[in-house]
């Protein structure tokens, strides 16, 4: 066989977003201050995006971002209108400053441009959490003020690094844990097991367990009240599973008290905190700004795109007349229109989003009507692509626009995707959305006898009592989804 090497030429056809529709994509996915970052990033890369003030530039034509050559200019060169050496000057600053503005990219989804070394260290601060104390933090502080010994004092603090978030403390105490710990002379296990019992003495109580039932101990032995919980120590120590699995008269039975007793204890024990470190957890809260706000007017419900929180920008005229102007060298015409045309596209992707998300967002609003008058009961089985069908189209852009956005409404705040959820069929032919089969279920077992609870046979033959035919596997696993326990784990001995 005879090898060798040869060029060939091979014509393919391939079908390929371009740049400005990736742009587009990106932009109409964007939540409303995902969006306002994007604005505020494209204005610190683009020198030719500004603030919109009260006589906006228009958006340039395809004649103005065009090459003018040796062209005059529109205003034949008034005053106003930067010479060939104060183009070219100002070309020169700009590309000192090439490396804060980054060229044009389609995806946002990062710091904005290339990467460079101020977008990381903006994406840094941004992303910077708050300055909260953590748990270990708050345990060194009450380790200092203690009078103890520094060896023993440098086996807490290693401890104390060795708690979780929920505060517990997971690693088994050995030899070979011990030895981790760098003190003159070398830890035990004993040394470790007495330091352990030291932190478990602080705030809050619970802290440095190494179980569930460890931890409710330590809040009960160290609950600082004239009363003595010795019933539910007991109960905690030697029951625990029966309270979880609510088996109260066994747990009477075990103890010798009465069931009244036993449900109180229980009651309290399970008042006490099963995760005491989340109390100093860093976690930051996320709050929601609703992308869309329903008002309802006249008696009918409209919709608007909440935009406030975006800057409204415009074209910089200074780097209109600059292009308009045609100075001689080249690559003064091609910077500045290249950004031009970047500042162009995304303003025109705002406007298209906006569009969009207002149209999809108002046949969701025109079909779920009866929810926003009645209530979770008459929400309507919806599917993405009815709504697609209305708006002419695709549904994939339908999944896009409503990806990660809220719609406040007079009922609420919900996420759009909400709205769109399957349903099944009641006795005569309606169809019903399964949040409000969830609803029902739920409104069932609230109103159940709790010395009694219904099984999920007999919650399914309520439903049907309502024209729902539901299974009982079904109900099961609507009851698990709203967190609902067991009939078992319900039920109520008092």
């Amino acid at each position: 066989m005879r090898m060798e090497t040869s060029l060939s030429q091979k014509q393919v056809m391939q079908l390929r977003l371009a740049p400005q529709i990736l742009q587009r994509i990106e932009v109409l996915q964007l939540a409303t201050l995902d969006l306002k970052g994007l604005v505020e990033r494209e204005m610190e890369m683009n020198p030719t995006i500004e603030i919109e003030t009260q006589d906006p530039v228009s958006t340039p034509s395809a004649d103005d971002l065009s090459p003018v050559g040796d062209s005059k200019t529109l205003e034949d060169n008034d005053a106003g209108v930067p010479t060939d050496d104060q183009l070219i000057a100002e070309f020169d600053r700009l590309e000192n400053l090439n490396e804060e503005w980054k060229d044009f990219s389609p995806s946002f989804r990062g710091s904005g441009g290339g990467g460079g070394e101020k977008d990381k260290k903006l994406e840094a601060m941004n992303n910077t959490a708050d300055t909260r104390e953590s748990l270990q933090e708050v345990l060194e502080r009450q380790l200092h003020m203690l009078n103890i010994k520094e060896r023993d004092a440098k086996i807490c603090s290693y401890l104390v690094w060795n708690i979780d978030d929920n505060g517990y403390m997971r690693f088994e105490i050995n030899e070979e844990f011990a030895k981790e710990i760098d003190v003159t002379p070398p830890a035990t296990p004993a040394d470790v097991e007495d330091c352990l019992e030291l932190i478990q003495t602080l705030e809050p109580a619970g802290i440095g367990a190494r179980d569930l039932r460890e931890c409710l101990l330590l809040q009960l032995e160290s609950t600082n009240t004239k009363y003595k919980y010795d019933l539910e120590i007991e109960i905690v120590r030697d029951h625990l599973d029966d309270v979880m699995a609510n088996r109260l008269p066994k747990i009477a039975k075990a103890v010798n008290e009465p069931i009244e007793v036993i449900h109180e204890a229980v009651i309290f024990i399970r008042s006490l905190n099963p995760k005491p470190g989340l109390v100093f957890s860093n976690s930051q809260v996320h709050y929601v700004v609703p992308d869309v706000v329903v008002d309802k007017i006249d008696g009918k419900y409209e919709v608007r795109v909440e935009d406030s929180y975006i800057p409204k920008i415009s074209i910089s005229r200074h780097y209109v007349d600059m292009l308009q102007a045609g100075a001689d060298d080249p690559k003064v015409r091609a910077y500045v229109k290249k950004k031009i045309e970047s500042a162009k596209w995304l303003m025109e992707s705002i406007e298209q989003r906006k569009s969009t998300l207002s149209r999809i967002a108002q046949e969701i609003v025109d079909f779920q009507t009866p929810f926003l008058d009645k209530g979770l009961d008459s929400l309507r089985p919806l599917k993405m692509q009815f709504i697609a069908d209305k708006v002419g189209v695709h549904v994939s852009t339908v999944s896009r626009a409503i990806s990660e956005k809220y719609m406040q409404t007079p009922r609420g705040i919900f996420a759009l995707r909400y709205f769109f959820n399957g349903g099944t069929t009641s006795a005569d032919g309606e169809e019903t959305s399964i949040v409000s089969v969830k609803q029902k279920v739920r409104e069932i077992i609230d109103q159940e006898d709790k010395q009694h609870p219904l099984s999920d046979e007999e919650i399914a033959a309520a439903l049907k009592q309502q024209g729902l035919e539901i299974a009982r596997r079904t109900v099961t696993k609507y009851r698990k989804q709203l967190g609902i326990p067991s009939s078992r784990q319900r039920r109520s001995y008092v």
